[in-house]
């Protein structure tokens, strides 16, 4: 059997043991927490050690792996946020303690830096290069119109694990977006207000309003009604397009060279959509949670992350998708937290100059973060997949941000968290120092775990993280 033959091979066997899964799991009707049935994984079949990348985004056991990437804003008070020792059984700091419950499941992440938002000849802009280069480890053009960024790991992901599900990726945030306009010293806001980057010049836009974001992933509708809303939704597309197919092969004939490249840009488009929809059909579709629908976004910021959080749960639990990024808010975000004592803007304090009070109300924010996250670690705690483990164990969540000190718009040491225990694959329940390396190696080691190939660098990566 040559190369090409044994891909395709493989290839057709992940996606069976994907559509087995499915099926069994669409035949539960509901999202809940499912005991361990061994004999209807059919992916433990041909399933081996992630390591080795002969599959895609799934566990020696079979069950699907998945990877999520979470930004919080403006940095952390070092002194509150890193643990006094390392290694295993390490005590906890003031801003990781409500991770206790989970701490088993969670490695603190240390000396891992972002050289590429340092300041250089580019001056001013830290927050928006912090934000921008975060997963894509890419030095930003300081341009509002002129775009250039990087792929980011999360899309180099779902570039290879994608097909196995609805949708490739999942981008959510919980910030009000800016998509044009310069919003931190000659930086494009598109900068500061999206994480994935699925080219160079070309944002993954994230949806903020819960309501949008999860019709798109279950449908339409009451719960039980969404299922056949969607595929009544899929067969209308279908028509339209077919009407649209006829009637563009009719009007070519009789169109100039530059109309018809303007119609074989449209017909892209089009064609791109009949994947999507073909796509959908292949792969039965998406459950039904069998939740209501959120009413829309939030006043209160916790309660909009919290409903954010349980989305990609879900998203999780029903398998829409693997990989997943959530930006809890931009970095510079100077919203009040008034809700929690705190009515001075989170940026304006982060520039404490060394004031006790204000170091104090940071340290206070970056305590509220970490509990929103922690409160997320412990449904996925909780969750069964569908091998027995939680999801948790399940999955890998890098936790963190691309400034560290945000007093001085730092870059090395960055406080960043990696929770869950990669399908068996990492070795949660530790402080480790990583001794100056990019969080680009972090990603790397990630994405060979997720089964990804043929990524030998990423940004700016040196080399692999190896003791994760």
């Amino acid at each position: 059997m040559n190369a090409s033959s044994a891909s395709n091979k493989n290839l057709a066997r992940q996606r069976h043991g994907a559509f087995s899964r499915r099926h069994f799991l669409r035949g539960v009707g509901a999202c809940i927490a499912l005991p361990a049935f061994e004999s209807l994984l059919p992916v433990k079949l041909f399933a081996a050690d992630a390591l080795s990348g002969n599959v895609l985004a799934t566990t020696t056991t079979g069950a699907p792996l998945r990877t999520a990437f979470v930004y919080f804003p403006n940095g952390a008070i070092p002194a509150a946020w890193w643990p006094q020792t390392v290694g295993k059984d390490f005590p906890l700091s003031r801003t990781l303690q409500p991770l206790a419950s989970t701490q088993n499941q969670i490695q603190v992440m240390g000396e891992l830096e972002l050289l590429t938002a340092n300041s250089g000849p580019d001056g001013g802009g830290d927050h928006a290069r912090a934000n921008g280069s975060f997963l894509t480890g890419v030095r930003l053009k300081k341009s509002a119109t002129d775009i250039h960024d990087g792929i980011s790991i999360d899309q180099a992901i779902a570039r290879q694990v994608g097909h196995l599900t609805q949708f490739p990726s999942l981008e959510l945030t919980c910030d009000a977006g800016r998509s044009s306009g310069i919003c931190d010293s000659g930086y494009s806001c598109a900068y500061l207000y999206n994480l994935a980057w699925s080219s160079a010049n070309t944002p993954m836009t994230p949806e903020a309003n819960p309501r949008q974001v999860f019709e798109r992933l279950f449908g339409a509708g009451a719960p039980g009604e969404r299922v056949a809303n969607a595929q009544r939704r899929r067969q209308e597309q279908r028509s339209i397009l077919d009407f649209i197919m006829q009637d563009a092969t009719a009007m070519e004939r009789r169109l100039g060279s530059r109309d018809q490249d303007k119609l074989d840009q449209y017909l892209t488009g089009v064609r791109e959509l009949e994947t999507r929809i073909e796509k959908a059909e292949k792969l039965g579709g998406a459950r039904d949670p069998m939740v209501p629908t959120p009413a829309g976004v939030p006043a209160d910021h916790g309660e909009h992350i919290a409903l954010m959080y349980d989305i990609m749960l879900l998203a999780f639990q029903t398998d829409s998708t693997r990989v997943a990024t959530m930006l809890l808010a931009h970095d510079g975000d100077n919203r009040s937290h008034a809700d929690i004592g705190i009515p001075e803007g989170h940026h304006d304090l982060s520039h404490h100059q060394n004031a006790a009070d204000k170091i104090e109300k940071v340290t206070t924010i970056d305590v509220w973060y970490v509990q929103q996250f922690a409160k997320f670690l412990d449904k996925l705690q909780a969750t069964k997949d569908v091998d027995g483990n939680s999801f948790l164990h399940n999955t890998m969540i890098v936790y963190g941000g691309g400034n560290a000190d945000g007093n001085r718009h730092t870059h090395v040491n960055l406080p960043i968290l990696l929770a869950g225990g990669g399908g068996g694959t990492l070795t949660p329940g530790r402080y480790v120092k990583h001794g100056s390396q990019p969080a680009a190696n972090l990603y790397l080691s990630i994405a060979d775990r997720m089964g990804v190939k043929n990524l030998e660098r990423f940004g700016d990566s040196n080399g692999r993280l190896a003791n994760i």
